[in-house]
């Protein structure tokens, strides 16, 4: 039984552990667990989260705040009045192609709507070209910006809500 909601800072815990797990010798994940919980202890990002009995399989977050790290000094990605960043796409492995990840992001995207959000963005790896026909498939067609983040390429879209 999957159940979708808001996550739990205890939900944050058990998702982002799992992650750091499977990326062990990226140190960035333990930074990035540190920042997001806290950014959904202080409303500056909202999380999402599908459980499958009642275990975190996956999440999406809305960055609300400009001063999230990874829109920092981007007001193009995210204003802090109607432009919002939809981010920290996981999904497990074995839960992939379930629909999971969709009803996440009309969730979020729901949610910004009702706090006066305009514009959502998102970014893809260019090489990640699943990932961005999947974000266009979702609307997110009219570009923003690109930059390198990490050696990588990085492309952003943007949605009206």
């Amino acid at each position: 039984m999957f159940n979708y909601r808001k996550a739990t800072i205890s939900d944050l815990e058990s998702i982002w552990n799992k992650d750091i797990e499977q990326n062990k010798d990226d140190q960035r994940y333990l930074k990035w667990k540190q920042q997001y919980i806290e950014n959904n202890k202080n409303g500056d990002c909202v999380t999402f989260v599908v459980l499958d009995n009642e275990d975190p399989i996956g999440q999406v977050t809305i960055l609300f705040s400009p001063n999230c790290s990874a829109v920092k000094n981007r007001p193009e990605l995210c204003n802090g009045t109607d432009t919002a960043n939809m981010n920290a796409f996981r999904i497990e492995k074995k839960y992939e192609n379930q629909g999971h990840i969709s009803k996440l992001v009309k969730m979020a995207e729901e949610f910004a709507r009702s706090k006066g959000i305009k514009f959502l963005t998102i970014g893809s790896e260019a090489k990640e070209s699943r990932n961005l026909a999947i974000y266009l498939h979702f609307g997110y067609t009219e570009f923003v910006t690109s930059m390198i983040e990490d050696n990588d390429l990085i492309l952003y879209y943007k949605k009206t809500l």
